[in-house]
């Protein structure tokens, strides 16, 4: 019999059952499922409302299901309705009657609602975890390339020269805020709706307060018909997963063009790359290419999820139960993701010719010779065309600005010196940027420390 079958006396219709069921999905909840009636369980031992030796055997056979999970000893059921059901049902084919008594004082709606909180508070600390590691992987492998000059873009144009090292700088500042917004994003999931029951609590005498210090959470919700329709702390995970997701998106999508011809400016490993079936000369970023494509899969979850809940009235809707599976693709594939990136960058072969000589190519120079002229007390916009001709002079002949002569600089104007050489050097160029946040490798190595310091000091 069905936990909800109740009054019902026909049986459902087969299809029906295949669509109602939630097993495969939510037996991922199977531990924190157990967790909970643990917890619950204690809860109505020490209030009196359940005999402490029927606790007691509640607790020993929720206990020894967990160990048979653990040890691959129990055969999970697929044609079991959901989680709840199968544990209850487990529990009392162990323990008999005192089986029966444990979804006293509670209902599948608050029960859910704990596991899911439950599994995605783990979830969180893991990928918390990943983020760590893939901004240290960065912060090592800028570290190897403060002096990496390469050219920094706008508009996919190269723009002026900065490093390597300022460059992965960018991303981990992006992944430290990606770690604030989890955090923040835990605060509220960490709310215990247990004892809120199916939407209007109960008139045992529970205490809520018990069960949520028992389960690790940091307060109680305060209104019952909101601990069991409320899915906020799903769309905000979503949103951060899907943020994360980007930001792992535009960083796999720069490695592609890095990797490719005529840029060349890094060689993937061999271990994150494939070939080709036909073109035997081919190496292709498969695994940077599948981290830009999986970020579509994380946004689309978001949608899913927030189109669920948008016409929900309260209190609990089935509809609820497709919480679940967007918010468990979108952790598994950001968690992947995280992991293979940190990889990738860790593996990565850096050519600095390239990237320099992409620099020289580039013209990166022009703006800081407008300021040469600036400070010479030239009128900006004014110098700004001054070097805009020079560009289109060296453009024309095939050079870069460090191989016209100096006569063709005074042809632009006369205030041009002989150190204008040493002004164009990409190195003083990136060296002189010692502005707060800029590409000099001292100021970077500076922002790596803080970053490094941001870190240690991060914890949820």
């Amino acid at each position: 019999m069905k936990l909800w079958q109740g009054m019902l006396s026909g049986e459902l219709n087969q299809k029906a059952e295949e669509f109602n069921a939630s097993f495969a999905i939510d037996q991922r909840m199977i531990c924190q499922d157990i967790d909970g009636s643990i917890a619950h369980a204690t809860m109505l031992g020490k209030t009196g409302i359940l005999l402490q030796n029927d606790v007691e055997q509640i607790i020993t056979g929720l206990q020894e299901i967990k160990g048979d999970l653990k040890n691959n000893l129990l055969k999970l059921d697929p044609q079991a309705e959901d989680v709840h059901t199968f544990i209850e049902n487990e529990l009392t084919k162990r323990i008999g009657e005192a089986g029966k008594k444990l979804h006293t004082a509670r209902s599948r709606n608050d029960q859910v609602a704990t596991d899911l909180r439950l599994n995605l508070r783990s979830e969180i600390a893991q990928i918390t975890e990943l983020l760590q590691d893939y901004i240290m992987a960065m912060c090592s492998l800028a570290e190897q390339n403060l002096t990496t000059i390469m050219p920094g873009y706008t508009h996919l144009q190269a723009a002026q020269p900065i490093t390597l090292a300022h460059h992965l700088s960018a991303y981990c500042m992006m992944a430290l805020r990606d770690l604030e917004r989890l955090a923040d994003c835990r605060k509220r999931l960490n709310q215990s709706p247990l004892g809120a029951c199916a939407l209007a609590g109960t008139s045992y005498p529970i205490d809520r307060q018990l069960t949520a210090e028992l389960l690790n959470f940091e307060s109680v919700m305060q209104n019952s018909m909101d601990a069991v329709s409320d899915r906020d702390f799903i769309l905000e995970l979503n949103g951060v997963l899907a943020i994360i997701a980007i930001h792992l998106s535009r960083q796999a999508e720069e490695l592609i063009i890095w990797s490719s011809q005529p840029y060349s400016f890094i060689r993937i490993a061999d271990e994150f790359s494939t070939g080709s079936s036909i073109m035997p000369q081919k190496k292709n970023p498969d695994m940077a290419e599948l981290i830009r494509g999986k970020s579509g899969r994380v946004l689309g979850n978001l949608i899913q999820s927030l189109t669920m809940i948008k016409g929900l009235p309260l209190a609990y809707a089935k509809d609820m139960q497709e919480d679940k599976e967007s918010i468990f693709d979108s952790v598994d594939t950001v968690k992947i993701c995280l992991e293979i990136m940190a990889n990738i960058l860790l593996s990565l072969t850096i050519n600095q010719d390239q990237m320099l000589h992409a620099t020289e190519l580039g013209y990166l120079a022009a703006t800081d010779l407008a300021d040469y002229l600036v400070k010479k007390g030239i009128p900006f916009r004014d110098a700004h065309h001054m070097i805009a001709q020079l560009v289109g002079i060296a453009d024309k002949e095939g050079k870069t600005l460090a191989e016209l002569p100096l006569e063709v600089y005074r042809e632009i104007s006369r205030s041009f010196e002989e150190d204008i050489f040493e002004v164009i050097d990409m190195k003083n160029i990136v060296n002189a940027k010692n502005s707060f946040g800029g590409p000099a490798p001292a100021e970077v190595e500076r922002q790596i420390a803080w970053i490094k310091q941001k870190l240690q000091a991060f914890s949820i």
